[in-house]
């Protein structure tokens, strides 16, 4: 049967595009939902103030009336502009397992991004770093937390049979946490704190963290993320669009912040109990019982794993030890809550996130995932 590939031109389409990916992986038991609102509000031009710096196209793939794959391309001005790269990004690609349809998904998407002066495609990746990316080659067997995309085995070889080469990989790590601070890790914190003058600091909620430090949090972000290529700063209104996005879900206990002595946020840690099954119960739905299985969760007062979702370090903080206090802060409040396991969200191999006091915590490298790159 022969392929037709349709350009997403209504908010109809939209939603048929986003409802894919659910359908694709219903019933599996690793796959993380999206919430549907929080996906349309993502991809759309009138919510996501990303459409400031950017400009996308989307396209599904039909067999008749059956929908078999989806693509979305995306052209980063800024981040065109800052790395002197014209590069299309290319996500939400999902498939069927039948390389003709992956195939002409990404001659679609290639096809418009030639058409816009692109010289470079890559993916996985979204509108920028907040956005999912990365394609899971290793892992499979594991649960997706909220922060990773999940996908099936076979995606791989239709990147590979299409010509796609392997560009940057992640890690994720998967830790058994301790409820008690390890001497070494008390001495680490003494040192960096009187060293290099820094502190933890907790706010309890939105308006306290707002009101105290605005939006810098993000910065250190930016800052952390600047030396990787096809990163840039996120704008105000990304930075207001995350945040609303983000803080909706955080109890404040998991969230860290390191200070130096101007109270300048140097290190973020943001983490939240793992909401995966309480997403797969909703299928993307938060009505009408969906938003009381993410509460419920959200808010336990006892449950077995955490996941990082945002990790930072200014730059020139970073190799000094001081992540040290995050785990000095959120060890008690483990043991507090009973957690039991982590999972970090992903870290780009070779970046200097610091991950050497995860030592401490029967840690493992248990998830792999890549982005790919073609020229045009």
């Amino acid at each position: 049967m022969n392929i037709e590939i349709k350009q997403i031109t209504t908010r109809k389409e939209l939603k048929r595009f986003v409802q894919f990916a659910l359908d694709l992986y219903n019933n599996n038991p690793f796959y993380c939902p999206p919430i549907i609102h929080d996906e349309l509000n993502t991809l759309s031009e009138k919510v996501n103030p990303a459409f400031e710096i950017c400009e996308a196209a989307y396209f599904m793939a039909y067999k008749g009336q059956t929908a078999v794959g989806r693509i979305a391309g995306i052209i980063n001005h800024a981040g065109n502009a800052l790395w002197k790269k014209p590069c299309l990004r290319f996500g939400w690609f999902d498939f069927v397992d039948d390389l003709a349809v992956s195939k002409a998904l990404l001659d679609a998407v290639i096809a418009w991004g030639k058409e816009k002066g692109m010289q470079e495609a890559f993916g996985p990746v979204g509108f920028t770093d907040f956005d999912h990316q990365g394609l899971l080659i290793e892992g499979f067997q594991y649960l997706s937390p909220i922060a990773s995309l999940y996908n099936y085995p076979y995606y791989e070889k239709h990147y590979q049979a299409y010509g796609l080469q392997g560009q940057k990989d992640w890690i994720e790590i998967h830790s058994g946490l301790v409820h008690q601070i390890p001497a070494d890790l008390s001495q680490m914190c003494t040192y960096a704190e009187e060293h290099f003058k820094v502190k933890v600091v907790k706010v309890k909620s939105k308006e306290e963290l707002i009101k105290r430090y605005g939006y810098s949090f993000f910065d250190v972000f930016d800052a952390a993320s600047s030396p990787f290529n096809n990163s840039f700063p996120l704008t105000r209104g990304q930075k207001n669009y995350y945040a609303d996005m983000f803080i909706r879900f955080l109890n404040f206990d998991f969230v860290t912040f390191v200070v130096n002595e101007k109270d300048e946020i140097v290190q973020v840690s943001v983490c939240m109990p793992n909401i995966t099954k309480a997403l797969q119960k909703a299928k993307g739905k938060l009505f009408p019982l969906g938003w009381w299985h993410i509460l419920r969760t959200m808010r336990a007062k006892q449950f077995e794993q955490i996941d990082f979702l945002l990790y930072a370090t200014r730059p020139d903080y970073q190799k000094k030890g001081i992540n040290a206090l995050l785990f000095k802060d959120l060890i008690p409040i483990f043991k507090k809550y009973g957690v039991k396991y982590s999972e970090s969200g992903p870290i780009l191999e070779g970046s200097a996130i610091g991950t050497a006091q995860l030592e401490y915590f029967n840690s493992k490298r248990h998830k792999r995932r890549r982005t790919y790159h073609i020229k045009l």
